[in-house]
């Protein structure tokens, strides 16, 4: 690991930007080799996985996977490959996603299927899931491929939970945080849990890692339901509201049905009913969210998540590294309000 940029402030808002920081050459070499495994003859492929590729993002899986290798005392170049692998799962279920949710922006840009159809999204989704298990085997690490083969997996199988849950007021939390746990907190689980394994942790560390990730990822997606209701739209670089106008029952919605009087009942059961919700809609759906405070009790519960994040990382020695990983929870908790 190599620092490559003059030390930020140390503050909740800039843990990220430190750790982009010092894993700047490390990244500058995942994102290489993501240009070079997405190039293709079939000149769609590569104008459509760079279109979301390059849009942006945080690239935090695989800045995970990086971190995790430091953390571990691993000295080769699979890390690399894995960090790679990772936003190659991530990416492709985003492509799928997109045509799920019929959502028209991602990263702040014209989602892919909008600009190239449902068919060529699905099937470069495909093609960046074939890259990712290519790059898995490169690695030679047998459990390497069981690990984000079984994620890719449970994602799946995370997304048409949800998609079986659309509109069901009657969705229990459990239910809930094991929807998210599969489509979300799988892949953060796995991105560092991998690089335990090509370090040869002992399993006591292996498991730690997948603890940080899989707490981490948690509370991201409960944050991210939050946003939501109350982020900033052009910060989030999709609409907010979105998951309200496609159905989807999140923590915010469940705790406001929880707490909610004989009238707000009608209401949610009515709003819930429609085949589609509009602005009126969403604005009512938001003052009842606010009047339970149902945004603040889900980021108390992400903040659970994240405590249990930075704890999981205590069974390793206190390096510059692990307090990275350990600030990051912050930037998950702290980035678009």
């Amino acid at each position: 690991m190599t620092i490559t940029a003059e030390p930020v402030p140390e503050t909740k808002s800039n843990a990220m930007a430190r750790l982009e920081a010092a894993f700047a050459d490390d990244m500058a070499k995942v994102n290489a080799l993501i240009i070079e495994r997405m190039q293709s003859p079939v000149g769609m492929i590569p104008d459509l996985a760079s279109h979301l590729v390059r849009a942006g993002g945080k690239r935090l899986r695989p800045l995970i996977t990086l971190a995790s290798a430091d953390l571990a005392g691993y000295a080769g170049d699979a890390h690399y490959k894995l960090a790679a692998t990772v936003e190659f799962i991530h990416s492709a279920t985003l492509l799928h996603d997109d045509i799920v949710d019929g959502s028209p922006m991602r990263r702040g840009k014209p989602a892919a299927n909008t600009v190239w159809g449902n068919a060529a999204s699905v099937l470069v989704g495909d093609f960046l899931f074939a890259r990712a298990f290519s790059l898995m085997v490169e690695t030679g690490r047998l459990r390497v491929l069981d690990i984000l083969a079984g994620a890719s997996s449970i994602i799946a199988e995370g997304e048409v939970r949800q998609l079986a849950a659309i509109a069901n007021l009657d969705m229990s939390e459990r239910e809930y945080m094991q929807i998210i746990e599969a489509k979300t907190a799988e892949l953060f689980a796995s991105a560092a849990r991998v690089s335990a394994v090509i370090a040869d942790l002992p399993e006591t560390q292996e498991v730690a890692l997948d603890r940080y990730g899989r707490e981490l990822g948690l509370a991201f997606q409960l944050v991210d339901d939050a946003l939501d209701y109350a982020g900033n739209a052009k910060k989030l670089g999709k609409a907010v509201g979105d998951d309200f106008r496609e159905g989807k029952v999140t923590m915010p919605v469940a705790k406001a049905i929880q707490a909610a009087s004989k009238e707000e009942q009608v209401f949610w059961t009515e709003v819930f009913g429609k085949q589609e919700r509009d602005k009126t809609d969403l604005q009512h759906a938001m003052a009842l969210i606010t009047r339970h405070n149902t945004l603040q009790i889900t980021l108390d519960q992400a903040q659970v998540h994240v405590d249990n994040a930075k704890a999981s990382l205590q069974i390793f020695a206190p390096t510059n590294t692990r307090k990275l990983l350990c600030d990051v929870c912050d930037f998950v908790l702290d980035r678009s309000f």
